[in-house]
């Protein structure tokens, strides 16, 4: 997306997203990892029981129908809830200005039209995914409020949202039927029940067990980069390794990875991978974790305990999204922080002018017979002048 506010745009997702992803973690979802996860802790702590449902809804044109002004608003006050009283010495003032901009002046062209947004952001924009995550953070606090007194599961992805109840059916559609009611731009579609998918990641409550398993939307294509494309040989391996990674931390049991496992090796060779090249990356991922059981992939699949070693192992390992997300909380720095930095860089700079001001530099060319020509001057300078 390239349109005059882009630079504005990503300038102020860099500014205020490591915000958001810090004070926020809790009732974000990151991933489908970080939601098996939870859903791990959720049953550990003995909350999860028979009879608790899984729910999920989404928001509706989310992006496209943030009200301006108020998305604006909400901004102000998320950094003033969190203490905050400029970003990186950019007044809120300034921030507001350049927020408007962003969302007031995005236009397009329809049938040989000119058209100006005039509620929510343009889809595709950097600050419309932050707008959307702040403008969620005040619409969701009931919500969550009620999640947390009753110790159940409450996450976001953006638009989607993912919770536990060990209430009643009634009473959670009474709940989400008051959540639609919280704002008129913002309607709920919800999936309540035993089992549902939620992103990648398809959940169930097995009677108090829960099972997890990658979820295939029914529209998705098994396509990925075809074998006799122009890439790299190591781009292949890649989609193989990320593939067998998801299946070994979303399922729950050896059948499930087994069947995923089977899902895999059909969509490759769909896409033209030479059974002996999926075989051996198959060998070579799985000799990764058990070098004694590599010499066939049959024989570690064999062993269910060893499975559930490698999955944990898995589990605990941060994805690309978590590194992400941490990565850009790394870049934030208070106030005091960064006052000082700019004071010592003030005083670097102070430093080294007065360092050259201290000093006499001499141009010449270089002959034999001027080789003390540089030691006689300064001689000079430092007799007459120092």
């Amino acid at each position: 997306m390239y349109t005059p506010t882009t630079a504005i745009s990503k300038f102020l997702d860099k500014l205020i997203r490591p915000l958001f992803d810090k004070h926020a973690r809790a009732t974000t979802i990151i991933d489908g990892v970080d939601l098996i996860r939870r859903l791990q802790k959720y049953s550990s702590r003995g909350y999860l029981k028979p009879t608790t449902l899984l729910c999920s809804f989404d928001i509706t044109d989310l992006y496209t129908m943030l009200p301006q002004e108020e998305s604006l608003n909400t901004v102000m006050e998320f950094l003033h809830y969190y203490g905050y009283q400029k970003v990186q010495s950019i007044p809120f003032d300034t921030i507001r200005k350049l927020g408007r901009i962003v969302l007031t002046e995005n236009v397009f062209i329809y049938e040989k039209k000119f058209y100006k947004q005039i509620i929510g952001g343009a889809m595709g924009s950097a600050f419309t995914l932050t707008l959307a995550n702040i403008f969620m953070w005040k619409w969701e606090k009931e919500l969550v409020r009620r999640q947390v007194a009753s110790n159940e599961i409450y996450g976001r992805y953006i638009d989607d949202i993912f919770f536990t109840s060990n209430q009643s059916l009634d009473v959670v559609n009474q709940m989400l039927d008051e959540a639609n009611h919280y704002h008129p731009n913002i309607k709920l579609v919800r999936q309540i029940g035993k089992s549902l998918p939620f992103l990648d990641v398809f959940v169930e409550n097995k009677n108090g067990i829960i099972a997890t398993s990658v979820y295939h939307k029914e529209a998705a294509e098994t396509y990925v980069v075809p074998f006799q494309s122009d890439h790299p040989r190591h781009t292949f391996k890649n989609i193989i390794d990320t593939a067998l990674t998801r299946a070994v931390r979303y399922s729950s049991t050896l059948q499930t990875f087994n069947q995923e496992r089977r899902y895999i090796k059909l969509m490759l060779l769909y896409n033209g991978y030479p059974p002996r090249f999926i075989y051996a990356i198959f060998k070579a991922f799985l000799g990764i974790h058990m070098p004694s059981l590599s010499s066939t992939v049959m024989s570690w699949i064999e062993y269910e305990k060893q499975y559930f070693q490698i999955r944990t192992s898995r589990l605990k390992q941060p994805t690309s999204d978590e590194q992400r997300s941490q990565n850009r909380i790394s870049t934030i720095t208070d106030e005091s922080t960064e006052e000082q930095g700019k004071d010592k860089l003030t005083a670097n700079k102070q430093q080294k002018q007065d360092k050259w001001n201290k000093c006499l530099i001499i141009h010449y060319t270089h002959e034999q017979r001027l080789a003390s020509y540089k030691r006689d001057i300064h001689q000079r300078w430092d007799g007459i002048f120092k």
